[in-house]
């Protein structure tokens, strides 16, 4: 067959492209990536992914290695979060997938419960606001009123505010260990034991911290040894050092997971069953996931968790050296936030963003966080978020004297200043066109046709100025363009 391109230069573009992304090796981006240090788990999972490259995840009956791979995998999870023989799983295809499917797990029990059926009724998900996003996604897909309780300047949520939310209108309890924005460990066993008195069921998000708070050291406990926790969320694709995506959702009981399931042999094809949101699926990244497990085992997780426990610390400590800067509360596992230090005159302060900015012009790259109002008026501030990985220890030399010199750069410099952006803006009849929308990026500096901008303080500003509906719309308006074709 001829090709109408040859495979070298289409590599040659595949690499050229790669290589003006992001480096997703080596420690310099603090988000997204998840990095070992480790090059021969990279080249196995590599391997593993070529392996099951042709394989179709769809239907374990067919392929009996996804049965073996997803068994294996379940068992080593819910052995490492404490689970007895009545916890049963699934690999997901991420973080997102694994909390859509509890959400939705516990919205078909409770519709059940009250003999109702999809539509007819709208019960509510209770979770700090600090929960990840997935959940407000879960929630709209899936018709669950949300209902978000503040959280401490920490970042932490009061139990007493999840406690008094609950009512037999409830279908689902979520808490997190630890939470994303802030690294906060919600208060699970109170938590837990409240609903549980009340057979309300309760979710832990350890998305981000499942594969790495089993290591860390003097934490209460927030997995399955806890009576009244249902289900947990834990990716494979962050400290599991898997390729994206893997995660793994655990359920207790057979009968309640079997829920998450859709099923049907009411067409004229093949009988569908589902686990999962997806019907086809690559089979890599289970594979991948699955050699990591094995090859690393308990001890080598545990060894990569010292590693990146060691790295978090020294970085906390190179943050509170750093004059106008502060961490958030008192972060769990290996990762923080950083916000201004409103303790210190405002002419030696350091915003946050205007940090990041100035350590990414230093081959850093830091993940910007808008501030929130709380829905009782209280305010969560903007922040900069960091993710540590193994990898870390070996780049900390270069890193801690490049935060510092990020932060010296901009010491007194403020927040920037959008108000006459905002001032500039046409009035709006409910949220604009496409049009519309692309030229109101413009005036925040960013080209209609999706350009980024090379600071993001100005962006991340106007996104937490803007009302949340106005600022979601620009959003969509600013990734769509991205991908559509020049």
């Amino acid at each position: 067959m001829r090709f109408a391109e040859s495979s070298e230069t289409i590599l040659a573009r595949l690499g050229a492209l790669r290589d003006a992304d992001a480096p997703t090796h080596g420690g310099h981006v603090l988000s997204y990536v998840y990095d070992p240090g480790v090059a021969e788990l990279d080249a196995l999972a590599a391997e593993a992914v070529r392996m099951m490259q042709p394989v179709n995840g769809l239907d374990p009956t067919t392929f009996g290695s996804v049965a073996v791979l997803e068994r294996e995998l379940i068992g080593f999870t819910r052995e490492l979060l404490n689970g007895d023989d009545d916890v049963v799983g699934t690999v997901t295809s991420g973080g997102t997938e694994s909390c859509l499917l509890a959400v939705k797990t516990a919205r078909d029990a409770w519709l059940a419960a009250h003999g109702a059926e999809p539509g007819t009724a709208r019960p509510r998900l209770v979770a700090p606001v600090t929960v990840h996003a997935a959940f407000q996604k879960a929630a709209h897909y899936f018709g669950l009123e949300l209902d978000l309780a503040p959280v401490l300047p920490s970042g932490v949520v009061q139990a007493a505010e999840l406690i008094a939310r609950l009512g037999d209108d409830v279908a689902l309890v979520v808490v997190s260990a630890p939470s994303y924005p802030h690294a906060g460990l919600d208060p699970v066993v109170e938590v837990a034991a409240a609903a549980e008195t009340q057979g309300i069921p309760v979710h832990v998000d350890a998305c981000i911290g499942g594969l790495a708070l089993p290591f860390w050291p003097d934490l209460p406990d927030w997995d399955f040894r806890v009576p009244g926790v249902t289900s947990i969320s834990a990716d494979l694709h962050k400290y599991g050092y898997a390729p994206k995506g893997a995660s793994v959702l655990l359920q207790r009981g057979r009968d309640r997971q079997r829920l998450q399931y859709f099923a049907t042999a009411r067409w004229p094809g093949y009988p569908v069953v589902n686990s999962t949101l997806l019907g086809s699926k690559s089979g890599g990244p289970l594979a991948a996931a699955w050699a990591i497990v094995h090859a690393l085992g308990r001890e080598g997780f545990a060894e990569l968790a010292a590693q990146t426990r060691e790295a978090t610390l020294a970085l906390l400590e190179t943050i509170d050296g750093i004059e106008g800067l502060r961490v958030v509360g008192e972060p769990t596992g290996p990762l923080f936030s950083v916000a201004s230090d409103d303790a210190v005159p405002a002419e030696r302060r350091v915003d946050p963003h205007v940090w990041a900015d100035a350590a990414k012009g230093e081959g850093w790259i830091l993940q910007t966080q808008p501030g929130l109002v709380q829905a009782d008026g209280s305010h969560l501030p903007h922040t900069t978020h960091l993710t540590v990985t193994p990898v870390t220890a070996s780049v900390l030399d270069e890193l801690q004297p490049a935060l510092v010199r990020a932060a010296d750069a901009v010491r007194g410099t403020p927040r920037p200043d959008i108000s006459a952006l905002l001032g500039a803006l046409p009035p709006l009849q409910g949220l604009p066109d496409s049009e519309t929308a692309a030229a109101l990026l413009g005036g925040f500096g960013i080209g209609g046709s999706g350009a980024l901008p090379d600071e993001f303080a100005p962006l991340i500003a106007a996104i937490e100025a803007l009302p949340a509906p106005l600022a979601e719309r620009l959003l969509v308006e600013l990734l769509a363009r991205l991908v559509e074709p020049r």
